[in-house]
């Protein structure tokens, strides 16, 4: 009988989670995993082909986690502008629900080695940002959105409004205010009801 493993990818994941948010991305490498979780370092390697394969990884899950309820957001409702607000809403409650999380894509692709990642990590990476980039799209004209100034407009009220609000708080350390998700959505509606 196979014994299961002691420590599961997710363990390896989130560990990777803590040393980010704790050091930046040069803090995750693949002793400071096992150590973190207190695994042989063979056991990262048996996960992870090396330190790359495990930054494109907890980057790319976290950014995935993220975006999969973004896009739920945006499509439990039927109406454009309440779409919207719900996107926007997602952002900042999502960012207060996973905390951590947030902080670590408060980096970028590039700070995880993204230049560096595999074929894989990269297809995953690009049709991630493509669904993004198409549900944007597909908002911006439900909304009536019809140049460039009004697509900017969809993308600045559901994307840049609601990240600026979390990246002020949880660089300055604190936590998002109760009122966060509210504020957030009032200024996307008031935002996208310019002409």
């Amino acid at each position: 009988m196979v014994r299961p493993p002691r420590f599961d990818t997710n363990q390896l994941l989130d560990a990777a989670v803590s040393l980010a948010v704790a050091g930046g991305p040069p803090a995750v490498t693949m002793s400071a995993v096992a150590y973190t979780v207190g695994a042989p370092s063979g056991s990262v390697y048996h996960r992870f082909a090396g330190r790359t394969a495990l930054l494109a990884e907890v980057w790319l899950r976290t950014v995935e986690r993220f975006q999969e309820g973004y896009h739920a957001a945006l499509a439990r409702e039927s109406d454009p502008l309440q779409a919207a607000r719900a996107a926007a809403r997602h952002v900042v409650s999502w960012s207060r629900a996973h905390p951590d999380e947030a902080t670590l894509l408060l980096y970028g692709a590039a700070d995880f080695g993204r230049a560096e990642w595999s074929e894989e990590h990269a297809r995953r990476a690009a049709l991630g940002n493509e669904r993004v980039f198409a549900s944007l799209r597909a908002l911006a004209e439900a909304l009536g959105a019809k140049d460039e100034r009004g697509r900017e407009r969809v993308a600045l009220a559901v994307v840049d409004l609601p990240l600026s609000v979390v990246r002020r708080h949880l660089r300055a350390g604190e936590p998002l205010p109760p009122f966060a998700e509210d504020l957030t959505e009032e200024c996307s509606v008031a935002l996208l009801a310019q002409d």
